[in-house]
């Protein structure tokens, strides 16, 4: 094996564990603000979380995963093999343990204690999206017009609604919709919904196209990638990590940024830092519209809990919660519900169980919110992940305030519930 220096530039260097949109977004402005960046990660980069998700940006979700309610609908929907929300039975000893803190935290209180911190780095992170839109050469189909909550029983618009009014007063921009009234934000394709709510601060984009444009944008302004590249281990000095322990050689670098989504937990657990995190397995699947059956706007079928996305000039239906540790199957149970939910809220799709079906992992934390920023125990080590459900909308903001701390910035918005140390 080899040792690898990174060669210096003007504010030295940083090397990134993780190449998924937390990782390629701190590279991107960590290079921009004059750092020579190199970024590791264990895959090739063509399959991660981040290239398979719903491609949906939402300060409308302000709300963290451990909420009030969410323990007794868990348990309600794992009687049901397709359910959207399923926890596996295991004696693993790291679910247990994240059941427990998922517990403590699964209230009002912590709740409202976050919401705005949530909101406002989202918000953040949508206005990064905007400028990144403009800086970069590639088309990454961002649209800024809005997702539909859809809704088909009067108790979810009531729960809607609520939640709605809540949004509005936080400042964001929501409009709420009869059955008529969502009817024409679809000129397209027939809806069968009570009604929606329009969260207009939301947006889309097509995340391979982004993940794919950006790493070849990376490259193309010197930042190094060292794929099929394992974290093994850390060499440490004092209170500073002095070179990453690879299957591939050591690593040295002035500042070490772990993002690693899923993987955060066992990377970081070599320097003695807890990160609880739970692998979320979600799947999705594109369908090619029949006719003119092209959707204006996303969705998101809040009784199936189903993401409803346009890209690429096809749609992508992508859902289901299912925390346990991780594994290489696709339980089709799983796949068939969200299949099923399809035709309930659009009758002309004509939607059979896809052929090829994609699965990855959400970063799942136990309080619902992510680890962003230095770590207290090491002076040069800096964590961005598990963002959950989030992780694509939360990637530039993850970037820049990484890149506004390492420049000893001030981050641009409160990230304090979101220290790295707040499980040791």
């Amino acid at each position: 094996m080899s040792t690898t220096t990174i060669n210096t530039n003007n504010k030295g260097t940083a090397l990134v564990v993780g190449a998924g949109i937390a990782g390629l977004c701190t590279a991107y402005y960590l290079q921009k603000d004059g750092w020579q960046v190199s970024v590791l990660d264990k895959e090739d980069g063509r399959n991660n979380c981040s290239i398979g998700n719903a491609g949906m940006i939402v300060p409308s979700h302000f709300t963290p995963l451990a909420a009030p309610g969410i323990v007794a609908q868990g348990i309600r929907w794992m009687l049901d093999s397709k359910s959207p929300f399923y926890v596996r039975p295991s004696l693993n000893p790291d679910l247990i343990n994240w059941g427990l803190k998922f517990l403590k935290h699964a209230n009002e209180k912590h709740v409202n204690k976050n919401a705005e911190a949530i909101r406002d780095l989202n918000l953040y992170s949508s206005q990064l999206y905007d400028e990144l839109k403009g800086e970069v050469d590639f088309d990454f189909e961002l649209r800024q017009n809005g997702i539909m909550m859809l809704y088909k029983s009067k108790a979810a618009e009531h729960e809607e609604r609520e939640l709605a009014e809540r949004a509005q007063s936080l400042g964001l921009d929501v409009v709420a919709y009869d059955r008529a009234g969502i009817q024409t934000l679809e000129p397209n394709l027939r809806l069968d919904a009570e009604g929606g709510i329009l969260y207009k601060c939301d947006g889309i984009l097509s995340p391979s196209k982004l993940m794919f444009g950006l790493t070849d944008y990376l490259k193309s302004v010197g930042v190094r990638f060292e794929f099929q590249t394992a974290v093994e281990g850390f060499h440490v000095s004092g209170n500073k990590v002095s070179a990453v322990k690879t299957n591939k050689g050591t690593f040295k670098a002035d500042e070490i940024v772990v993002t690693g989504g899923a993987s955060l937990p066992k990377i970081v657990k070599g320097l003695g830092l807890k990160t609880p995190l739970m692998p979320g397995k979600g799947y999705s699947f594109m369908v090619d519209p029949e006719g003119e059956a092209a959707m204006e706007h996303a969705a998101l079928l809040v009784e199936a809990r189903v993401a409803v996305t346009p890209m690429n000039g096809q749609i992508r239906f992508s859902g289901t919660m299912e925390l346990g540790p991780a594994n290489d199957r696709i339980y089709p149970n799983r796949v068939k519900g969200i299949v099923e939910s399809i035709p309930k809220y659009f009758p002309d799709l004509n939607v059979s169980y896809p052929e090829q079906i994609w699965y990855g992992y959400r970063p799942c934390s136990p309080d619902g919110l992510p680890y962003l920023g230095r770590c207290a125990s090491y002076q040069n080590v800096s964590l961005a992940g598990g963002a959950g459900m989030m992780g694509l909308s939360l990637g530039p903001a993850f970037g820049k305030t990484i890149a506004d701390l390492l420049a000893g910035s001030t981050p641009k918005t409160n990230i304090e519930g979101f220290r790295t140390d707040r499980f040791q």
